[in-house]
């Protein structure tokens, strides 16, 4: 497998592209549960197939590569992404698991995306693993997948090369203190410095159509949790610092604008920001930037955290 610090490509894969559409990539037909049932026996399914599967329901959305880096986390038997793909290619067979590419102007998309099937869904609760996938789960729009194919791999990146990570959640629940309503972000990501926690909660943002309005919209709700926050709200001991994932550093640029124009700004924390391709690095101690104004103009400053290191 490529290194991730070896990807040289200037545009990240999980940004949005003119016109794109999902495209399904998935097997049509029948199979039955005991056609699969047959295939466990003979052991042609076997235990790394359903590690691939609790991945896939944990984690929702996964190109072939991510599932690799997190087989590798896990320290799963499997020697090679040839052969992870040959296992994903069992299970799309027998519609345990599903598949899409996207579709732009300018071609398709370079990988594939891996989503759960109704009959995995069946062979997980066979086990007793809680599974909430739901048919209209594959149904979520292009820009939805992208955001949680960038969030997936905040996470993976975190989990391969900080020391610091103690433990992460997958679309946490926050309540916006003021409406009782809540939200999620992609993610949460707990780092332990010192024998002391230090949560970190992400928002990933696409330049989907209404991105702007869905920026402003959910800062709203963050301004409310933040400004309003006590130990324990939402399971916090402390405020939790929020990050912002851009496509690139223009979209960052763009982002920052827009809290500054709609004056989304929050007294109680600072904005730090960072892009999908800065989770290539080999050492993420600089991938966070922040805006800083100097002589009546904001510029883009790298900042140092050795908690990600």
């Amino acid at each position: 497998m490529v290194e991730d610090s070896e990807i040289k490509t200037k545009v990240s894969p999980f940004a949005m592209r003119e016109r794109e559409i999902k495209v399904f990539d998935g097997k049509d037909g029948y199979v039955s549960m005991n056609q699969i049932i047959q295939k466990i026996n003979l052991g042609h399914l076997t235990e790394i197939h359903f590690k691939i599967l609790e991945l896939i329901n944990k984690f929702e959305f996964l190109t072939s590569r991510q599932l690799f880096q997190l087989l590798q986390i896990e320290k799963a038997d499997i020697p090679s992404q040839d052969k992870l793909n040959n296992k994903l290619e069992q299970l799309i067979k027998c519609k345990i698991l599903t598949r899409y590419y996207f579709l732009a102007q300018e071609g398709s998309g370079i990988y594939r995306v891996y989503c759960m099937e109704k009959m995995g869904k069946y062979l997980l609760n066979s086990r007793e693993i809680e599974c909430k996938w739901q048919p209209t789960d594959n149904a979520k729009p292009v820009e939805m997948i992208k955001k949680k194919l960038s969030g997936n791999q905040i996470v993976i990146a975190y989990l391969r090369k900080s020391k610091s990570v103690s433990s992460y959640i997958l679309k946490p629940v926050i309540t916006d203190k003021v409406t009782g309503k809540t939200f999620k972000p992609m993610a949460n990501v707990k780092f332990e410095i010192g024998g002391k926690y230090v949560d970190f909660v992400y928002e990933i943002i696409r330049r989907n159509e209404n991105w702007k309005q869905e920026l402003a919209d959910r800062m709203r709700q963050w301004k409310d949790f933040y400004d309003n926050f006590a130990p324990g709200d939402s399971g916090y001991g402390s405020i939790p610092q929020l990050i912002f994932v851009c496509e690139d550093d223009i979209h960052m640029a763009e982002v920052f604008k827009e809290l500054v124009i709609n004056q989304l700004s929050i007294n109680k924390i600072r904005f730090y920001f960072t892009t999908d391709l800065e989770q290539n690095k080999d050492k993420l101690d600089k991938s966070l930037y922040e805006f800083v104004e100097e002589e009546g103009k904001y510029k883009k400053k790298n900042i140092e955290a050795k908690i990600l290191g």
